[in-house]
């Protein structure tokens, strides 16, 4: 009985190659028809759809290698400072039947909310801020304050608005001139003596020029005093033309004027009398909308010059004499949307 046995061994472990008996190794041995009818197949897996996120509209199924959480079972949750709050929804599973059909089951399933990139935490942490940056600002009324201000600030600078020949590029002595000085009413003999001097200093020049040597005109001719003027020699005379940089036609015509105010101050009594006198000691209020309109000489302008010819004066046109009404305030050719304009008015009516 052994001897059968062994022989049935010895014929399964051994084939034939090429005619020559071989071993076979165990391990290349085939099974035989009852092993393999020994053989059970393994349970049908299940094919379960991967849990919705909310972020993924449509599902895709995929296998997973874990079974799917029973309704009794407990999931594992991680921990609050890992991942946000979990949310439980709904998913359908698909279990495969050995038919070849689909069955649906319901089964609840933990969900984790996928976390963002660092990007978008970011844009949400800016946009929070900016919220509570509104908040703040209404809450203390800042919008409404700079609004406010804003208004104000228009305000004042329609309110300043000076006349067009004022531009952002004048320079500030000049714009102060005409802030302080320009068509204010003049009556000192003194200062419409200057005024005549710096109007026929500007002939071929400017007035921002000519009211940066102001000090120097005032200066070298004492203040205006037409007494001390009138008195001047050749010799002062050239001095003045050396150390201030005035010409010389310009010097002997401010010199010979000094001698018509004098004289002028006899028949009239003051220099300021006989001016004015061609005004009827009114001022005129011009209404120009712009600068433009405003003409360079007059007819009275012309009247004035004509009788300050007659009488010896010199570097006194039409359009210097007009100049000269301007300056002190004989006219009043401030624009009407210049705020100097009612000012200068008023001070008139006084």
């Amino acid at each position: 009985m052994c001897s059968s046995k062994s022989k049935n061994l010895t014929q399964e472990n051994i084939s034939q190659i090429n005619g020559r008996p071989v071993l076979q190794p165990k391990s290349n041995q085939v099974p035989t028809l009852d092993r393999r009818n020994s053989l059970k197949k393994s349970p049908p897996t299940k094919a379960l759809i991967h849990p919705i996120s909310s972020k993924i509209p449509s599902p895709r199924s995929i296998s997973l290698n874990s079974p799917p959480l029973s309704p009794n079972s407990k999931p594992l949750r991680k921990p609050a400072s890992e991942s946000p709050k979990p949310v439980t929804k709904p998913v359908k599973l698909l279990e495969t039947n050995d038919g070849g059909g689909y069955k649906e089951v319901m089964s609840m399933l933990l969900v984790q909310k996928q976390p963002g990139s660092i990007a978008a935490a970011r844009r949400e942490e800016v946009a929070m801020k900016q919220e509570e940056r509104k908040k703040k600002i209404s809450h203390y009324g800042r919008i409404k304050s700079v609004k406010s201000d804003e208004k104000s600030l228009n305000v004042e600078q329609e309110k300043k608005k000076r006349c067009s020949f004022i531009t952002t590029s004048s320079d500030p002595i000049y714009v102060a001139y005409h802030d302080k000085e320009w068509g204010v009413p003049v009556h000192d003999d003194k200062l419409l003596f200057e005024l005549l001097v710096l109007t026929g200093a500007q002939v071929g020049s400017d007035w921002t020029s000519v009211l940066k040597r102001r000090n120097s005109f005032r200066e070298a001719f004492f203040g205006f005093e037409a007494e001390l003027v009138a008195d001047f020699n050749e010799k002062k005379i050239q001095s003045i033309v050396n150390n201030y940089g005035i010409g010389l036609s310009q010097v002997l015509a401010i010199v010979d004027n000094s001698k018509q105010i004098l004289k002028a101050k006899r028949d009239f009594g003051s220099f300021n009398q006989y001016i004015w006198g061609f005004m009827k000691n009114k001022p005129v209020t011009t209404k120009y909308t712009s600068c433009q309109k405003i003409p360079v000489k007059t007819s009275k302008s012309e009247t004035i010059s004509k009788d300050m010819v007659r009488r010896g004066f010199r570097f006194v046109g039409p359009t210097v004499i007009h100049s000269l009404m301007q300056a002190a305030g004989l006219t009043n050719d401030h624009l009407i949307t210049c705020p100097r304009h009612l000012e200068c008015t008023a001070i008139a009516a006084l």
